[in-house]
C-alpha cells in the first residue's frame, strides 16, 4: 500500500521541477528580450567578446535560427502543440533528469510562442526577438528560448541514448539483456540445488539416530 503513495510523491516533485525549470527559462528569455528592445539599435552588431560574441537585435517571423520567415501561423501552431504535449505527458514523468529536460524545452517553446502571440504584427503572427550572434559557429542570429531548446534536446538525446525512461527507470542493452537471461537458468538451477540439499538435509540428520538405535538393540541382545 506504501508503493503508489511513494510513486505520487515522486511525480510532485518532477512535475515541481519542470514548472520551476519552465518558468526560469521563460523568465530569463522575456526579460532578456526587453532589455534587449529598450537599449539595443535595430541591425546594429554590438560587440561582446570581440568577433566570438555579438548582440544583433532583430526581429525573426519564422523559426529558430530564421528558417522559414513566412510561416510564422504554422510555427505558432506547432510551438502551442508542444506546449500541450509535455502539459499532458508531464504526469507521467518520475525522472528529474526529464522533468528538467522537458522543463527548459517547454520554457524555450512558450519564450518564443509569447512573442508570435503578442508582439507586432499582430496575433499569432508576432515576430520573435532574436539577438544573439556567433558568426565563428553558426551564421544565425538567436535567443535564450532557442539555445534551451537545443541545449534541452541534446540532453534528450543523451537520455535515450543512456536508457533512462520517464519514470525512472533503465532500459537494459541488448548485451546486458542477453548476460541478464543467460544468468537466469543457472540461477534457477542454484535454487533447485539448494532446495534438494534441504530435502536431504533430514535425511542425513536422522542417520545418527538410526545407529543410536541399532546399537541400543545390539546390546540389548546381548
Amino acid at each position: 500500500m506504501s508503493r503508489p503513495a511513494s510513486r505520487a510523491k515522486v511525480s510532485v516533485r518532477a512535475i515541481a521541477a519542470l514548472a520551476f525549470a519552465a518558468v526560469v527559462v521563460v523568465a530569463f528569455d522575456q526579460v532578456a528580450k526587453t532589455l534587449v528592445v529598450a537599449n539595443l539599435p535595430y541591425g546594429t552588431p554590438v560587440p561582446v567578446l570581440g568577433g566570438a560574441l555579438q548582440f544583433l537585435y532583430v526581429r525573426n517571423p519564422g523559426a529558430a535560427f530564421s528558417f522559414a520567415v513566412n510561416m510564422t501561423w504554422v510555427f505558432s501552431v506547432i510551438s502551442a502543440a508542444v506546449v500541450v504535449a509535455i502539459i499532458v505527458y508531464s504526469r507521467r514523468i518520475r525522472s528529474m533528469w526529464w522533468a528538467v529536460v522537458l522543463g527548459m524545452l517547454l520554457g524555450g517553446a512558450l519564450g518564443n510562442l509569447l512573442d508570435r502571440l503578442f508582439r507586432e504584427p499582430g496575433f499569432g503572427r508576432g515576430h520573435v526577438v532574436d539577438f544573439i550572434s556567433t558568426p565563428w559557429m553558426m551564421p544565425a542570429i538567436y535567443n535564450v528560448a532557442d539555445s534551451f531548446i537545443c541545449i534541452s534536446m541534446v540532453v534528450f538525446v543523451l537520455l535515450v541514448i543512456l536508457g533512462v525512461n520517464l519514470d525512472g527507470t533503465r532500459t537494459l542493452s541488448a548485451k546486458r539483456q542477453a548476460q541478464v537471461d543467460a544468468a537466469e537458468p543457472l540461477d534457477s538451477g542454484a535454487a533447485f540445488s539448494s532446495a534438494d540439499a534441504a530435502l536431504d538435509e533430514p535425511t542425513r540428520a536422522s542417520r545418527p539416530g538410526d545407529r543410536d538405535r541399532r546399537d541400543t538393540l545390539g546390546h540389548d541382545a546381548t
